[in-house]
Order: structure tokens, then sequence, then C-alpha cells
């Protein structure tokens, strides 16, 4: 029996071997199978890796894209660019009124109280002449021929203005050589030194106002005063004339630039400018009593220190530029027009509810605090009446608070554009709102902005200077031009009265004072 079942064993097991020899061969099978299916899927894995990658990239791509395009399509009003820069061509920009054209016809509307030019007083009349009727509209009666009639009750005036016949005033000064009746030697005379140059003190004033104040090219102003005045200049003479205005000048401006670190308010802004093609910084800083202009080769805290010291005890009005920043840790005034802009742009190119919300949010606490401030100081016509200083800084406490847990909100915001704002006013939160507690306080900077737009329009006729003498005198013709406008002086006559004083080597009128 143990035979038996030795055999019978014996005989399963070889019915079994093929059995097994198959679920081996299937094993293998299957080990190779999941190997095929783990290579297949790590490769499939990589791809999509490499998909979610390009797909990253072009989605980076794609907004980046927008974002150029959106720029692209910010004018003036939703940015630091100028007007000019908007173009003829293109779409109208959107002002940020919200006031509706009412459909009147443009002019004065009915029962607007008209305008009329003031007559010259008596003392700037030249000449007066008496007219009577010829005749006596009642009985016919002929005034003409005989003696002037009584008159009764005040004549109507009416006043012609013209131009005399110009022409120029030609003086020849002839330097003779006396013969001495002791030593019989001949002495010849010298010119005196006011007279040394061809061209008169009016004459060359002339020439620099034409340039500076009226922004004429030099071939213009030889034209004009070739054609007008029947004066023939070259264009050596032009330059010379200008250059002559701007050494005339030096102390005044000098006096200025030594001023500046003593004003309680400046506002400060800058634009491009070349010299012979290389890159320039054109300056204007705007005091209660006058204009300053610098060109310099920085934009930098450098010339900030150079013009106010190192430390200003004022207040510096501007932009949100890093120099200065930089430069002025003291008080400070940031505009509320270039924030504006900013924050318009940002709502241009806002890609998320959080940008949008954040945008709306900031214009509209924009328009409360600035309602707020227009009624400051405003007439008793003013909707809901003029407020105090008191009432301002009160009444401005909330909204404040609102403008600083806005900005704190938003600090790690995705939205880079949010995200900047949100920090420069968390960070510089004093910084903006100095106008309302400080008298002589603008919030925005436009008083600099203004002073630079007649420099920025002589610049694009003028292609910019040649020398640095050249930059000296494009600033100091600026200076005084713009600072008599400034102090209801007549520019054409302080730079004929400068320049006849520098001539005489005499002291030459101060600006200031």
């Amino acid at each position: 029996m143990a035979v038996d079942a030795t055999r019978n064993r014996t005989s399963g097991a070889h019915q079994l071997e093929p059995e097994r020899r198959r679920l081996e061969r299937e094993l293998e099978r299957l080990r190779n199978r999941n190997e095929r299916l783990q290579r297949d899927l790590a490769d499939s894995l990589e791809r999509l890796a490499e998909a979610d990658k390009q797909n990253h990239e072009k989605d980076k791509e794609i907004a980046e894209l927008e974002r150029k395009l959106g720029l692209r399509m910010q004018n003036s009003a939703t940015s630091s660019k100028p007007p000019s820069s908007d173009g003829l061509a293109g779409a109208q920009r959107q002002r940020c009124s919200r006031k509706k054209k009412s459909g009147r016809r443009p002019g004065g509307q009915p029962g607007h109280k008209g305008h009329w030019r003031t007559p010259a007083s008596a003392d700037k009349v030249s000449e007066i002449v008496h007219v009577f009727p010829p005749e006596c509209r009642h009985c016919e009666h002929r005034f003409e021929g005989g003696p002037e009639p009584a008159t009764r009750g005040e004549a109507q005036r009416h006043q012609v203005t013209e131009l005399p016949q110009i022409e120029a005033h030609i003086t020849e000064y002839r330097c003779e050589s006396a013969v001495c009746p002791d030593c019989g030697k001949v002495t010849p005379a010298a010119l005196p030194a006011a007279v040394r140059s061809a061209f008169g003190p009016e004459l060359t004033a002339l020439i620099a106002y034409l340039t500076v104040v009226c922004r004429m090219p030099r071939r213009v102003v030889l034209e004009m005063l070739s054609r007008v005045l029947s004066v023939d200049l070259s264009l050596g003479s032009i330059q010379s004339g200008w250059e002559e205005a701007s050494e005339a000048v030096a102390e005044p401006c000098a006096e200025l630039e030594r001023e500046l670190r003593n004003q309680p308010v400046i506002n400060s802004d800058e634009t491009g400018y070349r010299t012979n093609g290389e890159k320039r910084w054109l300056r204007a800083l705007v005091t209660p009593a006058f204009i300053f202009y610098k060109i310099a080769a920085s934009r930098g805290a450098e010339v900030l220190t150079q013009l106010l010291g190192a430390v200003f005890a004022g207040i510096l009005c501007s932009d949100r530029c890093p120099s200065y920043l930089k430069y002025h840790a003291g008080g400070a005034q940031y505009c509320w027009a270039h924030f504006k802009r900013n924050i318009l742009g940002a709502q241009l190119l806002a890609k998320t509810t959080e940008a949008e919300r954040f945008c709306r949010d900031a214009l509209a606490l924009h328009a409360r605090l600035f309602r707020l401030w227009h009624r400051f100081g405003a007439g008793p016509e003013v909707r809901y009446g003029p407020v105090t200083r008191e009432e301002l800084i009160r009444k401005s406490i909330p909204l404040e608070k609102k403008f600083f847990a806005l900005a704190e909100r938003h600090l790690d915001s995705e939205d880079r554009d949010v995200r900047n704002l949100s920090r420069a006013l968390f960070s510089q939160f004093e910084r903006f709102f100095t106008f309302l507690r400080e008298e002589g306080v603008e919030p925005a900077n436009n008083s600099a902005e203004r002073a630079l737009r007649p420099a920025v329009q002589w610049r694009k006729t003028s292609f910019g200077s040649r020398s640095p003498e050249g930059e000296v005198a494009v600033a100091r013709l600026l200076t005084v031009s713009h600072t008599c406008r400034l102090r209801s002086i007549q520019p054409l006559a302080f730079l004929a009265d400068a320049i006849r004083a520098h001539r005489k080597a005499q002291p030459v009128p101060s600006l200031f004072n």
C-alpha cells in the first residue's frame, strides 16, 4: 500500500507539472506586461509633466501678452504718460469726470453776464480825439465848420489800440583819436563797456524772450526780426544774445538756488532731457515765491542733496519716485493724482475679483476724500457747505482708517499691481495725508507738472542742448521767465534791466525780494 501511495503521488506530480509550467509562463508574461505598463506609465507621466510645464509657460506668456496689451491701451488718464502720447488718431480717452453733456450750445448762455476788455487808464492813453455829431438830429443845425458846441454829460469812450511803426533804432558810436595840445600825440577813444555788443539790451532781451517764453526756434526768431523789425542778424548772433542773457541772470538764479533750502513747501518733478544726444533730467522745483529749474545728468537723490542740502526742513511734495524717499526722511506729500492714475491702470489690467474689488474700493474712498477736500476753503455756495481745517481733519480720520485697512488686507495680493499699491500706501501712509494737516500743502503735484509743461514744449522744438553751457542757459532762462510770471513781473523788462546792469558791471535786480 505504501508503494501504491508513492506511485499515486508521483503520478499526481507528473500530472501537475504541465500546469505549474503553464502558470510560471503566465506569471512571467504578466510580469513583463507589468514592466511594460510601468514604463508606459512613467513615459506618460513624464509627457504629462512636460505638457503641464509647457501649458504653465504658455499661460505665463499669455498673461504677459495680455498685460502688455493692457499697458498699450493705457493713456494719460490711467498712467503717468503725458497727454501728448495719447495721439490724435486713437480712441478718445475716458475722462475721470462723471459730468454728462448738457446738450446746450457752446458759449455764453442766455442770461449770462458778459465780460469785456477793461479800458486802459488815462495815463496810458497816448492821444485823445473828440468826436462831435455833424448836425443836430432835431433841427438839422450844422456843427461842422463852426466853434465846438457845448456838451452835456460824460462822453462815450472808445479806445483803439494800435502798434506804432516798428523800426530799429541804430546808434553809431565813432571812436575819435584826439590830439594832445601839450605833447602832440594821438590818443584813440575806447568804446564804452556798456555798448561793446552790437545789439542793445532791449533787442538782446527780446531774443531771449522769444526763445524762452514764446518757445520760438532760432531760425523763426531770425525770420521775425528780419521781416518785422528789419534787423538783419545771423544764427550766431541769435545764439550770442541768448548766451549773454543767460550770463546776465546768473546771480538772480544763484540767489534763488540758495533760497530753496529755506522754503517751507516745495513741489518737485522731473522729465527727460537730451544734451548732445546724452540722457539728462530737467527738474522743476516750485515754491510759493519762485520756480527753479535744474538740468542734471542724474535723477537720483544726490541732485536733491546738492539743491536742498543734506537735510531739508520743509515739506517736499512729489510723486513716489524712489529718489525722494531715499533723500528725504522728513515731512513729505505724495501726489494723489499719480496714485489715482495707478489705481485706474491696475483696474484696467485686473484679472481677478480681488483686484477689481480693491480698485473699486480705493476709488470710492478717493472720491469721498476729495469731496471733503474741495469743501475746505470753498465759498458758501459749495454743496453741503464749506469746512474749516479742524472739521477737515476730524471728518477725514474715518477715511484714513479705511484706507489703512484696505491696504493692510491686500499686502500679499496675488495681483502684482494691487500688491505694489497696497504696500506703497501701507508703508508711506503718513506721506499721503500731510495735506490735511499742513497749511500750503496741496494733495497733488500739479504745480510742478504745470511748470514742466512749457519746458517740455520747448524741448520738443529745440531737441535739447548741445553743451553743458547750453544746459545752464536753459535752466536759468526758464527760472527767470516762470518766476517773473509767478510774481507778476514783465519777463522782457526784467531781462532788459538785467542785461543793462550786467554790461555796466552793476548789481542785477533780484527776483526774490
